[in-house]
């Protein structure tokens, strides 16, 4: 049976140290007062448990909805289609039109045509965002913060990434995190900045 790691007394309802996890306490003055005592381990275990986090392996993305094949780590290799929410490889998007003028501007997947003014394209993004589509709300954010089909608005632009970040947009995080680092619209703050960051690291 568990036991209170400063008083000893077994009890039903022992609370584990936050930090390290490695420890318990029957209540807040037991914890208190076993501080000194094990601040250095806990903070030794602490330490390791956010470096399992962080450089643990991300798990594999989604295979691309065309050729079925596994979709690249990198967002660069891939393709956001506002008009139907997918994210095809740069393979398909490319091979749409090879020899196929007319498919040049048609999504490979859903075949909507594509929004050629920044104001169209804030209206498509605003239909998937109704349907919590992370990525779009990520880039309608981007849009505000670059002043593309929507007035500048960064504090709009922060709005919209929080809420992507919530929905686990990575690349929201990584903008969040630079906003914050390089006080960029918001008021600086280093702490907050590498948070974000580590968040996807």
């Amino acid at each position: 049976m568990s036991a209170c790691a400063s008083c000893g007394k077994g009890f039903g309802d022992l609370k584990a140290c936050t930090a390290c996890k490695l420890v318990k306490y029957c209540n807040v003055a037991c914890q208190k007062a076993h501080r000194p005592k094990h601040k250095k381990e806990c903070r030794k275990r602490a330490a390791e448990i956010f470096d399992e986090a962080l450089f643990k392996t991300p798990p594999p993305k989604e295979d691309c909805p065309i050729c079925f094949l596994r979709l690249p780590l990198i967002p660069s290799e891939t393709q956001y289609r506002p008009c139907c929410g997918k994210i095809i490889c740069c393979g398909c998007a490319y091979a749409k039109g090879i020899g196929k003028a007319s498919m040049e501007h048609i999504c490979p997947f859903c075949r909507a045509h594509d929004e050629t003014t920044d104001v169209g394209l804030v209206e498509r993004l605003k239909e998937r965002i109704e349907v919590d589509d992370a990525i779009a709300i990520f880039n309608l954010g981007c849009m505000y913060k670059n002043g593309e089909g929507v007035p500048q608005d960064s504090n709009k632009a922060l709005e919209l990434l929080h809420q992507s970040a919530k929905l686990g947009c990575a690349e929201s995080h990584c903008d969040i995190g630079a906003a914050y680092f390089y006080g960029n619209g918001v008021e600086k703050d280093v702490k907050k900045g590498i948070y974000h960051w580590e968040l996807v690291a």
